[in-house]
């Protein structure tokens, strides 16, 4: 098997599947997982091996990035304690939980906790393809968790590598520092490099220009996180919110819908690329299971499943309330979600490519040179537990939602109104100012506000009459844009909104643009 013999089937499967689903209505991660599956079987790709380097260098950045630049910074700070002990305190604890069952079954405790660390994290690319029914706070709540939770687990996993390779003996404190010293500079990391590019971003003469440096910047967040051994995740989910804040102020109407037809397509097919490569990698970690029988793996593999699902359940049906006790404040309060509108949040568990790739990394050696025991036992139940949550969670969630009857998202009517309204008002209040500036004749003028109150074509006129209307519609453009940013940022409207709205003026201005 060459490169490109994996490139062309992993493309055509996510072609092909991406179809079948939409024709079928299946779960789409679970056809690609399926397809991956029959590929792996087939000798050309009996020996396939997925790189954890490329899971974590090249597709963890750029689907974080992505997720980042599409969440909601208004609905990420309300509802941040949510998001803090989902994305901490949640993996936390299924590490432990699992552990606990892992030795349970007879694995040592150091690998029953790398076990633990594995699978401790949901999967952003499985959450995303199967939760997008859901209300935007209950959504960004799971993605924002999805995204986070990622560099919470893999600094654990850091931590109990080095303490099942005897490279540094486990302790409280320096784990803590460990997990500190990682969200700290990650954060900073994240941060410093989107307020670096933001000057950069201003200069650059051409919309393909920004393009480049858009799919560049996952990677300029992740690289110096990596090197200075702080959490990479972390430092891409920052530099998405930070570089999605200022975005609108520095980044032309072209340059963005170019760069957002890209990413929405890479997206896409990375998202279907990791189902299918986790598929294919299915057969050879059961061919490669050695040191317990396939029988006590598969069951271990069912028991890890359960308490993985478990702990999730659990969490959200005692966390919550204990959390209701302590803080009784009234806009807490408005913010409660019923018992069954909390089921989907605690069903959206599914695992996925980031857990196979972390396992993969677990070395094969300690520092001392002696085979690090059941390691393929730990590949195999993670692949087990993927597709048990796959198949399980997976194509039942929208079920559950539609179970949970969550009320209609009025909030989000009611902020598309509000920002039309708005728009409407500010354009108009500046067209005077703007029409004697630019030189529009008063009837000109007339038809373009019209044009605003009715939505109504305004009539053609001679080439400079044209050019001069063209020039104010431009204007009346950048107006609303900074209208339109200026309730983004006083928290009348939230980034989904603003991103809506945003479209239609960019696709105006490039209408208008046009000679």
């Amino acid at each position: 098997m060459d490169s490109l013999e994996l490139i062309v089937v992993v493309a055509a499967a996510v072609l092909l599947m991406g179809w079948l689903s939409r024709r079928t209505g299946l779960s789409e991660p679970l056809l690609l997982l399926a397809v991956g599956c029959l590929v792996g079987l087939t000798p050309s790709f009996s020996s396939f091996a997925l790189s954890p380097d490329v899971v974590l260098f090249l597709f963890l950045p750029a689907l974080l990035y992505w997720e980042a630049l599409t969440s909601s910074v208004r609905e990420i700070r309300t509802n941040f304690r949510s998001i803090a002990l989902q994305s901490t305190g949640l993996v936390l604890a299924t590490a432990a939980a699992v552990a606990v069952v892992a030795h349970a079954l007879g694995y040592g405790w150091p690998i029953a906790f790398v076990l633990g660390a594995v699978l401790a994290p949901t999967d952003a690319a499985a959450v995303a393809a199967v939760a997008k029914a859901m209300p935007r706070r209950i959504l960004t709540v799971l993605r924002t968790e999805s995204l986070l939770n990622d560099g919470t687990a893999l600094v654990l996993l850091a931590v109990t590598i080095d303490v099942v390779t005897d490279e540094h003996p486990f302790s409280w404190s320096g784990t803590a520092l460990a997990f500190v010293a990682s969200y700290a500079g990650g954060i900073l990391i994240g941060a410093a490099v989107a307020l670096l590019l933001i000057p950069v971003r201003r200069r650059l003469p051409e919309p393909l220009l920004h393009s480049v440096l858009s799919v560049a910047t996952p990677f300029l967040a992740y690289l110096p996180a990596e090197l200075l051994h702080v959490s990479g995740v972390l430092a891409v989910v920052v530099c998405g919110l930070v570089s999605a804040w200022f975005g609108p102020r520095v980044i032309g109407s072209e340059a963005r819908i170019q760069a957002v037809a890209f990413w929405e397509v890479a997206s896409y097919l990375l998202n279907g690329a990791l189902f299918v490569l986790v598929g294919i990698q299915l057969p050879a970690a059961v061919r490669a299971l050695t040191s317990v029988s396939l029988v006590q793996a598969t069951l271990a593999a069912l028991a890890v499943s359960v308490a993985v699902l478990g702990t999730r359940l659990l969490w959200f049906y005692s966390v919550p309330y204990l959390v209701r006790l302590l803080d009784r404040r009234p806009q807490q309060r408005d913010r409660r979600i019923t018992a069954p509108q909390r089921l989907p949040l605690a069903w959206a568990g599914m695992r996925g490519a980031i857990s196979l790739a972390a396992a993969l990394t677990v070395p094969a050696t300690t520092a001392e040179g002696r085979i690090v025991g059941q390691r393929d036992a730990v590949v195999f139940i993670t692949a087990v537990v993927i597709v048990v949550t796959l198949t399980f969670l997976g194509p039942t969630l929208p079920t559950m939602v539609r179970r949970a009857r969550f009320p209609a998202d009025e909030d989000k009517s009611a902020e598309l109104t509000l920002a039309r309204c708005r728009l409407s008002s500010a354009a108009l209040d500046a067209m005077p100012a703007l029409a004697e500036r630019f030189g529009v004749a008063e009837e000109d003028t007339l038809r373009m506000v019209r044009d605003i109150e009715d939505r109504t074509a305004p009539a053609p006129g001679s080439a400079h009459r044209r050019e001069s209307v063209r020039r104010l519609q431009l204007a009346l453009l950048q107006v609303k844009r900074d209208t339109l940013t200026d309730l983004r940022d006083s928290g009348r409207i939230d980034d989904i909104v603003l991103r809506a709205v945003q479209e239609v003026l960019d696709v105006e201005e490039i209408r208008l643009g046009r000679p």
